[in-house]
């Protein structure tokens, strides 16, 4: 056995998942620039797509209610289970909240858990904020996506 077979043997041995093909990271590639793109163009004024769906201008399936927050299925899932809390209360960015808006921070969090244990994410989830710019929000209403459904993989950006 010479050299070269201890390298293809060693590499059998360490390489537990098969390599994804180059076509899958370009896709890939492409996607997280689309979503960079959509959150560098994001405008920080006026109305935005959760306002017009908490005014019921544009429809959607609530998977829960109430009077300070909705949450309902991402139209772009990134995992198998993917959803959106949202508050009524317009706040544009979790980096612009105030002290006033610490119960209504603290409630999404417990919904969040919440709407997560109904959709079945009992063995756990992910949530994330996007905030600005550089944190790639692309709608300036503050919501926290939900993902589980799969093992998540760290580090995630």
């Amino acid at each position: 056995m010479n050299q070269f077979h201890c390298v293809i043997n060693a590499t059998k041995y360490f390489i537990r998942k098969p390599i994804k093909p180059l076509s899958y990271c370009l896709s890939y590639t492409r996607k997280m620039a689309t979503e960079v793109e959509k959150a560098q163009s994001a405008s920080h004024n006026g109305d935005t797509i959760f306002g017009k769906i908490l005014r019921k201008e544009i429809p959607c399936k609530f998977i829960y209610e109430d009077d300070q927050c909705v949450a309902f299925h991402d139209l772009n899932p990134q995992a198998p289970t993917h959803f959106l809390v949202i508050p009524r209360k317009p706040i544009s960015q979790l980096s612009k909240s105030e002290d006033d808006d610490k119960l209504v921070l603290g409630h999404l969090m417990l919904v969040a858990q919440k709407v997560a244990k109904e959709q079945g994410l009992d063995k756990g989830f992910r949530l994330v904020i996007n905030d600005g710019k550089e944190g790639a929000q692309s709608v300036y209403h503050l919501h926290l996506h939900v993902l589980g459904g799969r093992q998540m993989q760290w580090p995630p950006g």
